[in-house]
C-alpha cells in the first residue's frame, strides 16, 4: 500500500492537531505515495533499531518519539540525529511518528498503562477545549438535504456517540446581486426574499478544510453566507493522562508490588506512602507532573508517571502519592498499542516489533 494510506488511518484515530506545541509528528522521512511492503514498530527510532529496519527489509519505522525534535541545518553525520536521517534515506526508509497526538487521545498512550492495571471505567484525567468549532450556513430549502449530508461526509455534525447531528432553522434570506454578479436565484439589481434554513453543525478543529470543502461544493450560492464560532467546549475523549478505579482497594505496598509486577518494572521511585487505601489511580504516560493538581482534583490516590525532579515529589504534600516508574517505562506499551492498531486495519500489512530494547537509561543493582 502508500505509506498515505497508513498516515491518514493513523491520523484519524490520532489527529497531528492534537500534539502538543513543541512536538513533530507525523510523516519525517518519506514521499506519502511511495510503496510500503513491511513495518517495524518502536517507541524510539535510534541507529539500531534503524538496522534493525533495514536488516528484516522494512520499508518504514513507526515510532512513538520523533526522531527530529528541532529543525535541523545541516545533515553532516556528526550525532545519531543525523546519522538515522541520512541512513533513512539512503536505504529509502520512511520514518514516521506519533507521539503527543497519540498521547492526547482515549485510547492511546495513557489509556494502554490503564489497561495493563485493569483499571475500570478509566477516562481522559485533564480534558482539552477549544477544540471544536461550530458552522452555521444559510440554504435554501432546495438544497438542505444536499448541503448537510455533504457536511456529514466531511466530518461534522458529530457530538460522543452520536452522528449526523444539527440543528435547523426555517426562515428567509434577502439579498440584491450587483453588477458582476451570477446569480443561482434572482436577476441583478433586483432584492430577492428566498425560504432558507439556517444549518447549524459542530465540527473537530482537524476537520475544518474538508467541511469547508463539503459547504462550499455542495452550496448552490456563489456567495455563501456562513458564520463560524470556536466554542470552549471540553471534549472528554481528547487530552492528557486517565484516571480509572482498581477493581478492589489496596494498600499501599501491596499496590507498588502489583504495580510492580503488571508493568514489569525494575525501581519505583515514590513519596510516602499514606495510611489509607488505594482505589483511584491517575497515570500518564511519558513526563507528566504537569498533571498532578488534576490527579489531586479528580480525587486519584496515587499518580503514576515518570520524569519526576527531586522538588517536584515535594508537591504530594500527603494528599496523594506520586510514583514515578520512568520514561521508557511507562510508554513501553505504546509498541503495543501501535501493533495492535496497525493490524487490525491492514491484515495485509506485515507490521513487526523491534527487538531493541531503546531504553538508554540502565539500572545496577
Amino acid at each position: 500500500m502508500k505509506i498515505r494510506e497508513l498516515t491518514q488511518y493513523l491520523e484519524q484515530l490520532a489527529p497531528l492537531s492534537y500534539q502538543e506545541a513543541y512536538d513533530n509528528s507525523g510523516l519525517l522521512v518519506g514521499n506519502p505515495d511511495d510503496d510500503i511492503q513491511r513495518g517495524l514498530i518502536s517507541l524510539d527510532c535510534t541507529e539500531d533499531v534503524l538496522d534493525e529496519a533495514i536488516e528484516k527489509g522494512c520499508d518504514i519505522v513507526i515510532s512513538h518519539h520523533p526522531i527530529v525534535f528541532k529543525a535541523l541545518k545541516k545533515l553532516n553525520g556528526k550525532n545519531y540525529v543525523e546519522r538515522v536521517i541520512i541512513k533513512a534515506i539512503k536505504h529509502n526508509i520512511a520514518l514516521y511518528a506519533i507521539h503527543t497526538n497519540l498521547d492526547n487521545v482515549f485510547g492511546g498512550v495513557s489509556s494502554k498503562l490503564a489497561e495493563k492495571l485493569e483499571l475500570e471505567s478509566h477516562a481522559v484525567l485533564q480534558p482539552k477545549t477549544g477544540l471544536m468549532k461550530k458552522l452555521s450556513v444559510f440554504v435554501p430549502r432546495t438544497h438542505v438535504e444536499l448541503v448537510r449530508e455533504a457536511l456529514f461526509n466531511a466530518g461534522a455534525g458529530a457530538i460522543g456517540n452520536y452522528d449526523q447531528c444539527s440543528y435547523n432553522t426555517v426562515g428567509y434570506g434577502t439579498f440584491r446581486a450587483l453588477e458582476g454578479a451570477d446569480p443561482t436565484i434572482g436577476e441583478v439589481g433586483l432584492q430577492e426574499r428566498v425560504e432558507e434554513t439556517k444549518v447549524e453543525v459542530v465540527y473537530p478543529v482537524n476537520r475544518e478544510r474538508a467541511v469547508l470543502l463539503a459547504m462550499y461544493h455542495s452550496h448552490p450560492y456563489e456567495e455563501v453566507a456562513h458564520d463560524i464560532l470556536a466554542l470552549e467546549n471540553t471534549l472528554y475523549t481528547v487530552g492528557s493522562g486517565a484516571i480509572g478505579n482498581l477493581p478492589s482497594p489496596m494498600r499501599g505496598e501491596a499496590f507498588l508490588s502489583y504495580l510492580k509486577e503488571k508493568l514489569n518494572l525494575q525501581v519505583i521511585r515514590h513519596t510516602r506512602l499514606l495510611d489509607k487505601p488505594i482505589s483511584r489511580v491517575a497515570v500518564c504516560g511519558g513526563a507528566g507532573s504537569f498533571l498532578l493538581a488534576e490527579a489531586k482534583r479528580s480525587g486519584a490516590d496515587i499518580f503514576i508517571s515518570a520524569d519526576y525532579k527531586y522538588h517536584e515529589f515535594f508537591d504530594a504534600e500527603d494528599e496523594i502519592v506520586i510514583a514515578d516508574i520512568g520514561h521508557f517505562e511507562s510508554e513501553q506499551f505504546t509498541q503495543e498499542l501501535l501493533l495492535e492498531i496497525i493490524r487490525k486495519k491492514f491484515v495485509n500489512f506485515a507490521v513487526l516489533l523491534t527487538e531493541i530494547e531503546t531504553n538508554p537509561i540502565k539500572y545496577y543493582s
